[in-house]
Order: C-alpha cells, then sequence, then structure tokens
C-alpha cells in the first residue's frame, strides 16, 4: 500500500468532503452544504447559494447550521436555526431524513426545501460534522396540499353533505353512508353499513326495479321511493343513482338521496285540503265565488247559482256587475279596483242586485284577494250571502225606531232613555225644554243640569230616582225632584224611571219621563193663598157687615131706609167678591175691574162715562178694597150727584209711576155737568167706609171735594211688585 493511499484510508468523511473542490461540490445533483461538529457552515456549493439567495459566512462566528436567511416549519410557524433539523442531527447524531421546511430569501420570498441531513463521524464514532442535501419541492409540495385538500373535501362533501349519500355494491351490500342519510333513517354506522339496502326498501318492487336499471348501466334521476326507518315510520325519498360498471359488471352504485317527506305530506294535506274545500265550497248555504281582475267569475258554487237565479254557465260567462243593481255598481267596482291594485287586501260591502225575473235582493259581500308569492294578484274570492229577509227587518226595526223617537218626541213630557250603565242613549225636546239646556248623549243619569230634593236639599245626579232604578233594577214612584236650570230657575216634576229588560230578562237599560209639576205647584200654592185669604176675607167680610149694618141703623131716617143702603151696601160688597172669585182671588187688570164695577151701577148710562189709564194689575186685597170704595161713589153719584142727570157725565183716569216698593197709583174721580152740589152737613157711612178701605186697609190717601160743577174724589196708594 502506497503512503497516498494510506493517507486516504487515514480521512474521514468530513475531512474527505472538506477537501474536496467547489467544482466536485458542484457536481452534486442538488444544494449541498456542510457544517463542523458545532454547526459552523464551513462549505457549500453553488447551488445551495443560488437556493438561499445569498452567499453565507464560513468558518466561527458566520452563518451557523444553515446559511438561509430564516427558517419557518410548513405550518408557517418560525423555526430557530438552533431547533432545525441540521442543529438536530449535530446534537443528537441521527439522521433527517426527507424533512420539510421553509426557506426565506433577503428578499422575503419563500420555498419548501426538501431535508435530507446524514452526520459525519470520525473512526471513533465521534460526530465531526453533517452534510444536508436539499432541493425546492414547492411545485411538488403545493400539488400534494391541493390533491390532500381535495381529498378532504371529498370526504367531507361526503360526510357532511345535506343530501343523503350512499355506496352500494354490485351485489346489494351498503358499502359506505353518510350522516346525513344515517340521520334520516335514525340508524347507526353499525346498524345501516353492510346490510343489504333492500332490507331499508319499504317496496320491494321498487329497489328491484332500481337494482335492475342501475345493473344494466342506466343512470336514475329523481326516482320516487319509500324507505322504512328504525322507528317504524315511512320516509319519503328521491334517489338520484348511476353506476360503476367493470368487465361488464355492476360494481357498485353512488346514490344521492334527497328526504321529500315533508313535502309529500304537504302534498297529500293539500289534496286532502283541495277536496275538503271542494266539498265545503259546494255544500256552503252563502254563495261563494272567485273571479279575475275584470271581475268575471272563474268559479262559481251551488248556493251563489240558486240566490242569483242563474245557472253556473250563465254565471260563469258574466262579471259580478252584471246583476248588480246600477245604484250599487259605482262603489262595487270602485272597491274592487283598488283591491286588485292591492291598495286593500279586503272589503265588506252591501249592494242590491236583481235576479233575471227582476225580483231585487240584497246581498252582503265580502271579497278578498289571494296572490302569488311576489304580491301579484291572481284572483278574488267573493262571499256572498243573501240578507234580503234580515234587511226588511232591519228596515221595519229602523221605521219602528223612528215611530217610537217620533212619538217620544211628541210627548209634552221629557223623556230619556239610558244605558245599562245609566249613560243618556236618548232625550226629546221637551228634556231641553226641561232642563233649560242641551244635554249630551253618553251623559250620567239624567238630563237636568242640577237636582234637588222636593225640600230643596241638593240630590247627586248618582243618587237619583234613575239612578236608584238601574242600580236596584227596580221602577220608581211616587217621589218628586226639582230641576234647577242653568239660569237658577227651579222645576218641580215627577220622576218615573222604568228599567228595560231583553228577552231573557237581562238589564239593557231603562227610560225615565220628567213629568213638569209646576202648574200644580202653583195650583196648590193658590189653593192655600186662598184659602187662607178666604178666612182672613171671611173674617174682614163679617166685620164689614157688622160695621156697615151698625153704622147704617144709625143714620137712618128710617127703619126702611136703613134696610135699603144696607142691602146696597152688602150687594156691592158680594159683586166685589164675585170679581174676585172670577179670577180665583189673584191679581185683576185695573181696566176690569174699574168698569166691572161702575158699568152696573149706572145700567145705561154707561155711555156717559170716560175710562182712562195705562195697563196695571191690583192685588185681591186691593181690589176689593177699590170695588167698596167706586161703589160707594157710584151710588152716590147717581142718587145726588152728575149721574142723577142726563147731561151728567164722569171720569175716572189713573196713573202710575215708579216707586221703591213698587208703583205708585193715583186714581181721579170727576163729575161734571150735573146738578150743583154743596158739603154735607154731616159725615156719612159711604165717606167713613171710603176711608177705611183707602187709608186703613191700603194706607194710601185720598182727597174729596165738592166743587159746585162735581165732586172730585182723588186717591193715591202703593202696589207692590209681583
Amino acid at each position: 500500500m502506497s503512503s497516498t493511499q494510506g493517507l486516504h484510508d487515514a480521512l474521514s468523511e468530513y475531512a474527505s468532503l472538506i477537501s474536496m473542490s467547489t467544482e466536485t461540490l458542484d457536481a452534486f445533483p442538488g444544494a449541498v452544504y456542510l457544517c463542523d461538529h458545532e454547526g459552523w457552515v464551513v462549505r457549500y456549493n453553488t447551488e445551495a447559494a443560488r437556493l438561499w439567495g445569498r452567499v453565507p459566512v464560513l468558518g466561527r462566528n458566520g452563518d451557523r447550521f444553515c446559511g438561509s436567511y430564516q427558517l419557518f416549519l410548513p405550518d408557517g410557524t418560525p423555526l430557530p436555526a438552533e431547533d432545525c433539523p441540521m442543529a438536530s442531527a449535530l446534537r443528537t447524531g441521527v439522521d433527517s431524513r426527507n424533512a420539510d421546511v421553509v426557506i426565506q430569501r433577503p428578499d422575503g420570498s419563500r420555498f419548501v426545501a426538501l431535508v435530507n441531513i446524514r452526520a459525519l463521524r470520525d473512526s471513533h464514532g465521534a460526530v465531526q460534522g453533517a452534510i444536508n442535501c436539499f432541493q425546492d419541492v414547492s411545485a411538488h409540495h403545493a400539488l400534494a396540499q391541493e390533491l390532500l385538500l381535495k381529498s378532504a373535501d371529498l370526504e367531507d362533501f361526503f360526510d357532511n353533505s345535506a343530501v343523503g349519500l350512499h355506496v352500494v355494491s354490485g351485489e346489494g351490500v351498503i358499502l359506505r353512508a353518510n350522516k346525513a342519510e344515517l340521520s334520516l333513517l335514525g340508524y347507526t354506522a353499525h346498524e345501516y353499513i353492510g346490510r343489504r339496502v333492500a332490507e331499508f326498501h319499504a317496496d320491494a318492487h321498487v329497489i328491484d326495479d332500481i337494482l335492475n336499471k342501475l345493473g344494466s348501466g342506466k343512470s336514475l334521476e329523481g326516482y320516487p321511493a319509500r324507505l322504512r326507518a328504525k322507528d317504524g315510520s315511512i320516509k319519503h325519498v328521491l334517489i338520484t343513482s348511476n353506476a360503476r360498471i367493470e368487465n361488464g359488471k355492476l360494481f357498485n352504485t353512488r346514490c344521492f338521496m334527497i328526504d321529500v317527506t315533508d313535502v309529500h305530506e304537504a302534498e297529500t294535506a293539500r289534496r286532502e285540503s283541495d277536496d275538503r274545500l271542494s266539498a265545503t265550497y259546494e255544500a256552503a248555504t252563502v254563495g261563494i265565488a272567485e273571479a279575475d281582475s275584470k271581475g268575471r267569475f272563474l268559479r262559481v258554487n251551488d248556493a251563489i247559482c240558486h240566490m242569483l237565479g242563474r245557472t253556473r254557465e250563465q254565471l260563469l260567462a258574466m262579471t259580478f256587475l252584471d246583476y248588480t243593481h246600477a245604484d250599487s255598481i259605482e262603489q262595487d267596482a270602485a272597491l274592487y279596483t283598488r283591491q286588485v291594485a292591492g291598495e286593500l287586501d279586503h272589503y265588506v260591502l252591501r249592494k242590491r242586485a236583481f235576479k233575471p225575473d227582476g225580483e231585487i235582493v240584497y246581498l252582503d259581500i265580502h271579497s278578498s284577494s289571494v296572490r302569488d308569492a311576489a304580491g301579484n294578484f291572481r284572483y278574488g274570492v267573493r262571499v256572498i250571502q243573501n240578507v234580503t229577509l234580515a234587511h226588511q227587518m232591519e228596515q221595519r226595526v229602523r221605521e219602528s225606531e223612528q215611530h217610537m223617537r217620533d212619538l217620544l218626541e211628541a210627548l209634552p213630557a221629557a223623556v230619556y232613555t239610558t244605558d245599562a250603565e245609566g249613560r243618556i242613549t236618548f232625550y226629546n225636546r221637551a228634556s231641553v225644554e226641561l232642563a233649560g239646556y242641551t244635554p249630551q248623549l253618553g251623559d250620567m243619569w239624567c238630563v237636568t243640569w242640577r237636582l234637588l230634593n222636593a225640600d230643596e236639599s241638593p240630590l247627586p245626579h248618582d243618587q237619583c230616582p234613575m239612578a236608584v232604578a238601574l242600580k236596584e233594577n227596580r221602577p220608581i214612584r211616587g217621589v218628586e225632584a226639582i230641576a234647577e236650570r242653568p239660569d237658577g230657575t227651579r222645576i218641580p216634576f215627577i220622576p218615573y224611571p222604568t228599567p228595560l229588560h231583553d228577552a231573557n230578562g237581562k238589564l239593557v237599560g231603562a227610560i225615565n219621563m220628567l213629568v213638569d209639576i209646576t202648574e200644580r205647584k202653583q195650583a196648590e200654592n193658590r189653593q192655600k193663598t186662598l184659602i187662607d185669604e178666604l178666612n182672613h176675607r171671611v173674617k174682614n167680610t163679617l166685620v164689614t157687615v157688622q160695621s156697615l149694618a151698625g153704622q147704617t141703623a144709625r143714620n137712618a131716617d128710617s127703619a126702611e131706609e136703613g134696610y135699603q143702603r144696607f142691602e146696597a151696601r152688602l150687594l156691592a160688597l158680594s159683586r166685589a167678591h164675585d170679581l174676585l172669585t172670577k179670577r180665583h182671588w189673584s191679581h185683576s187688570p185695573l181696566d176690569s175691574l174699574v168698569r166691572e164695577v161702575v158699568v152696573p151701577v149706572f145700567g145705561l148710562e154707561a155711555n156717559r162715562l170716560f175710562i182712562e189709564g195705562p195697563p196695571i194689575e191690583v192685588s185681591s186685597r186691593v181690589a176689593l178694597n177699590l170695588t167698596m170704595t167706586l161703589n160707594e161713589l157710584a151710588i152716590n153719584s147717581l142718587k145726588h150727584g152728575a149721574m142723577t142727570v142726563e147731561t151728567g157725565r164722569l171720569s175716572i183716569i189713573w196713573s202710575t209711576q215708579p216707586h221703591a216698593d213698587g208703583v205708585l197709583l193715583s186714581l181721579d174721580w170727576r163729575e161734571h155737568g150735573g146738578p150743583q152740589v154743596s158739603e154735607p152737613k154731616r159725615r156719612g157711612l159711604g165717606l167713613r167706609l171710603i176711608e177705611r178701605c183707602i187709608e186703613r186697609d191700603l194706607d194710601g190717601t185720598f182727597e174729596l171735594s165738592f166743587a159746585s160743577e162735581g165732586v172730585v174724589f182723588r186717591f193715591s196708594l202703593v202696589i207692590g211688585a209681583h
């Protein structure tokens, strides 16, 4: 052995590789670099520098473990140089085969490198360094990743597809099934896969037909079948499948299965619904029709044919306006146009229509729309009811109600009604007149503005007779109340509240009549006043009679003269009572009083009287005293004064003027044209009677003068306001 050969044998692999020339390293089919046992890069070839995109720095304090700019794991995680495959091989002495790392160049570009590293040992087995042979496998890696992803996608598609998928062998055994199919039928993979597919079909002839078609190379698309689920229910499916044929025989089939159970059930339900609807449509007692956008009938039932007196064929050749009365066409047509346009979902209308014989019928129309998914009008559904009899009844009821209202309005008494809660629902004109204002419908309990009890204490409306009648559900009788108007005037009345009930006896409201008893109360007051006045007047009359009798007897020249004078004065007193009785002892017009007292005394001589004065009424007390006074003056004039001759005249003139306590009345009695008169020598009974009537009873004043041309009598007294 030569010395050269011995030297070569003494060199280790590491030393041999280190001693190689650059040309030799470049001859390697790929990138190559060497590191010493500490990891410092000591040799590299040109391909390695090209892939790294840089020239590494050799030796200690140069590049360590790798000459790349930066390393990453395949998932993109940064890989520190001290953790790279080269570092691991140097540290453990274990070779790295076909490892993938990502190398980044200084320009930022990256590639996947397939790394093969072998540790280099000396003759004693100690690691002296390592050699790394790597190559750019980015293209292969990308292709592998793509294939892997596609394979995963296919698996995911198969397992997680929304439709059922299964693979069946040529012998009809289930080889694979996805989750959707297992979930649909309720089986686990263990219970389903490996069994014959025919076991799960509900119809043997169907699966036989499917397998025969597929076995002959035919494909299936949307083939209907029924499968039996684990719980015993039947699932309706559509099967799409094709066959894989090898060597002329069926190798396997791949089936898509879509669950249409809900659709089948819905379709079955729809058909049943259509059947029921059709039966109902024809059996309905109301008219049902379908019309297009122009109103032409598309479908009608028997009821509407009978209702309108036309055959089905006649109606299907018409629009619903063709039989509509002229006064209803415009309204129905306008509403239907709006419904077709989508402005109305539905409408309700009562209209008049006519039969072929001219008979008029009243119809209630309920029209609605059927639209498609886009909201477009398809057809109108019209439900029609013959309400002719109901309309006639309603008309009669309205006429009856109007008649009742007219009757209640015509009543002179206030009448109103309420509902069961006491809200006013009707009142007549007399109610407004009694209340003194216009009540509002919906007011509670009573039409009056304010209420008082008969003793004039306040009466709340919710305690009035009507309120009691409704609350206690009974009529109220025998009570009186007082209505106070807004102007303060008060009207006494008697209420007659009476509850109203329906056919079942349920309280539905009440009616009340308020009878104005003002005149009765006034009559009662007058009667009481008259009785009191009568008592007073009887006493006064007896006193007067007693006085007349005594004074007449004392002043008479004879018994016969005394009797005549006493009789005349009693007759005057009686006439005064007659006059007041005619007027129920109430106020009397002075003009009438004067004429009724004086004219009967003078008889035919009344044309010589002149009576004049403003209108004024006097009370019964004043009237009685004036009657006695005027009667004395008239008798005296007839016997001794102007009225004893045909040329005599008499004027009675009075005047009035305001006074703090009422009205001041002044009356002049003036005689003229009679015989000459002179003042009597003694004060007679007549003068004393006049003095008593005017001054004592009426608190007035008077003057009496006996002028030669005739007697003049003047008195004044205050008449109180009334």
